[in-house]
């Protein structure tokens, strides 16, 4: 039987929902002894490091939720430990979230952004103590910002301020948009920095013009600020055109120092200030991804491309103090490793050891140390610092020592060939408890991207998709890598282009085979689930085969040639598909799930943002339409407030939970698992 229900009744009653659904689960299952929404919540997210510049203080951002009553949003607030373990302290409190911690060139202050006077500023405390004071008063807040050497000064990015004229537009109510013709840029700033009040500050603007800055680093002798920039502020030009250039630090004439066709990102000055490093797509649009690592004189010159990393997808964290390598993250396979990088062109080498999660990486400016949250699938993030010549985390933190750890459902990384030959990895959490020989409910869970990947993170912590919930309700969960994942290389990533919905899919179909090979998945009890391009591959998946009882489509794209006209990326979508859909209409159409309704008979859950841009929230519309009309049974949940995935907890706490009660419905198991809780 069809479920009729109402979008506009979703999203009417969704936060009355919330917390009903949510306290079923916590009465079910105490905190302290299952696996609950509640409890994954308490595994508080790192928002970022920063080493002292001798190496002997870590600070980092600890964000963490508040749902009490009428509140349901996220707040981050900086701590500082010592290298040697003897202090560990919280150094921001209040009602405003702080975060962006930076220590001054001489170790003297912790600076950091935070909106405690309305708009986000740059605020700085001594590292002794006392009560932080505000460096930055911009009239329309700090995008990012950064010391100058010297530690006179700290430059910074500012959007535009409306005109005189665009505000008397919106007061007359004549504030009419010319769309992609009016645009509000951001643009470099630098002032001095004091302790005294704002009057003895001077601010000197650096850049203007029709152009939008996206990062920037300063000169190691403080005279130039080189920055990257993209002709215009839309997020869908930053996959095909950005430039780097320079501009002398007490203002002058912008010069340009690599300008060409593609991305060019990211620019960091060497310590002896002779080259710069950066990332680049080489000279040309390669918006599928690609970021390899060049460097090129900081007078000017012929850009130098270094040795490829192993998956062409670097972040650029800086450089050794001799000068002479470049440091990289990225990701590889399941984990995420840092690579030295060296400028002579030799080959890559990789720093960090270990399965497991390196991020917020930080670099100290004057020792060889480098700070990091690392976290594996059965360990929550914490703090490390190591030295970079030799490899050894050192645990700084132990951030979740009073939260309850029941017993997890095992994870393990499996490798499959799909049909073609292409080999495949995921990862399979079984139920907790799990014995051999049982055959249990499988979730096929499919990541975004496509350029996403499954990656050995907490499978603990809080999610849209909270693993450990699901391994605690009975199901296994498998996590494949499949084409056009990242941490494989750059073949691997580009597998896809132009075969969405099929080579993809046969890698999908042949680690559920193999785990239904295994005797751990029953045939039977099957279930898919994904968000945005996972949501993608979930709409298109129903379409070939009914081997699932059900499926949850989160912000998916059923439509591909509605999508790319509609989308905040267009660009992205155009490249996965060789070109434009007027110039490529079949392959828009034999990608879409939406020409393939009629073949739906799975029972399709459909998830939503109100408010989402990157897959317009038609899409999600469409589909759940379509499904109805057809008689198939579905239901559309509509997320308020909510962009391209929740942002606020209330709200992520009430996906797996309403995914759950979706799949244990349509796999028979409502009743079971009610009886069960009830024990």
């Amino acid at each position: 039987m069809t479920r009729l229900v109402s979008v506009r009744a979703l999203t009417v009653a969704l936060c009355a929902l919330l917390v009903g659904t949510f306290s079923a689960e916590v009465r079910a299952q105490p905190a302290d002894t299952a696996w609950t929404p509640a409890l994954s919540m308490q595994y508080r997210a790192i928002g970022g490091t920063a080493v002292s510049p001798d190496g002997e203080l870590v600070a980092y951002v600890v964000r963490t939720p508040l749902m009490e009553g009428e509140q349901s949003e996220y707040r981050s607030h900086i701590h500082v430990a010592s290298a040697d373990g003897t202090m560990n302290v919280q150094y921001t409190r209040g009602e405003h979230s702080a975060y962006d911690p930076q220590f001054s060139p001489d170790g003297q202050y912790l600076s950091f952004r935070s909106a405690r006077s309305d708009e986000t500023q740059v605020w700085a405390m001594r590292i002794e103590g006392g009560e932080a004071f505000p460096v930055t008063d911009a009239e329309t807040g700090v995008g990012s910002f950064a010391w100058s050497p010297d530690g006179s000064t700290i430059a910074y990015t500012m959007t535009d301020p409306k005109s005189e004229e665009e505000q008397a537009r919106e007061r007359e109510k004549r504030d009419v948009q010319v769309v992609n013709e009016e645009f509000r840029f951001t643009h470099l700033y630098t002032t001095t920095f004091a302790e005294a009040d704002d009057t003895t500050r001077q601010v000197q603007r650096l850049t203007g013009g029709s152009f939008h800055i996206r990062s920037f680093d300063w000169s190691p002798d403080g005279a130039t600020i080189v920055f990257a920039h993209q002709p215009n502020s839309r997020i869908n030009t930053g996959f095909t055109e950005a430039d780097i250039s320079t501009v002398p630090a007490d203002s002058g004439a912008v010069t340009a120092l690599v300008e060409r066709p593609g991305v060019d990102d990211s620019p960091h000055y060497a310590p002896d200030g002779q080259t710069i490093a950066f990332l680049s797509q080489g000279g040309q649009p390669e918006p599928v991804g690609l970021n390899d690592v060049y460097t090129v004189s900081a007078a000017g010159g012929t850009p130098q491309k270094l040795a490829e990393t192993p998956n062409r997808s670097s972040s650029l964290l800086g450089w050794t103090g001799d000068s002479q390598t470049v440091l990289i993250s990225e990701p590889v396979r399941t984990s995420s490793h840092v690579f030295a990088v060296p400028t002579d062109g030799s080959a890559p080498q990789q720093i960090t050891q270990g399965d497991g999660l390196h991020s917020d990486l930080s670099l100290a400016a004057n020792a060889p140390r480098m700070a990091f949250a690392y976290e594996n699938t059965d360990t929550p993030a914490d703090v490390h610092l190591t030295t970079i010549g030799e490899y050894e985390r050192h645990q700084l933190t132990d951030l979740h020592a009073d939260v309850p750890k029941p017993p997890m459902g095992q994870t393990e990384v499996l490798t499959w060939t799909a049909p073609d030959g292409m080999e495949v990895e995921g990862l399979i959490t079984y139920p907790v408890g799990y014995e051999d020989g049982d055959r249990v409910p499988l979730v096929l869970s499919v990541h975004g991207g496509p350029a996403g990947v499954y990656s050995r993170s907490f499978t603990g912590g809080p999610s849209i998709y909270m693993t450990q919930v699901f391994a605690q309700r009975g199901y296994a969960v498998l996590r494949p890598n499949p084409r056009g994942s990242t941490g494989y290389g750059k073949d691997f990533r580009y597998a896809n282009v132009e075969d969405w919905g099929y080579g993809d899919y046969e890698d999908l179909m042949a680690g559920v085979d193999l785990m239904v090979d295994r005797g751990v998945a029953h045939p039977d009890s099957l279930a898919l689930m994904g968000w945005s391009y996972g949501g993608y591959m979930t709409s298109f998946a129903v379409t070939r085969t009914d081997r699932f009882q059900a499926a949850s489509m989160g912000a998916g794209l059923p439509n591909l040639i509605s999508m790319v006209g509609t989308t905040d990326i267009p660009d992205y979508l155009v490249g996965h598909m060789g070109g434009e859909f007027w110039d490529n209409i079949e392959t828009y159409e034999r990608h879409s799930a939406i020409y393939r309704i009629d073949n739906v008979t799975t029972p399709t859950q459909v998830l939503h943002g109100a408010e989402d841009d990157r897959v317009p929230t038609r899409q999600g519309q469409e589909f759940y339409r379509a499904l109805h009309r057809q008689g198939v049974p579905t239901e559309m949940v509509l997320y308020p407030r909510t962009p391209h995935g929740p942002r606020e907890p209330k709200l992520l706490m009430d996906v797996t939970p309403r995914i759950l009660a979706w799949f244990d419905e349509h796999l028979g198991r409502a009743a079971s698992t009610a009886s069960a809780s009830t024990e």
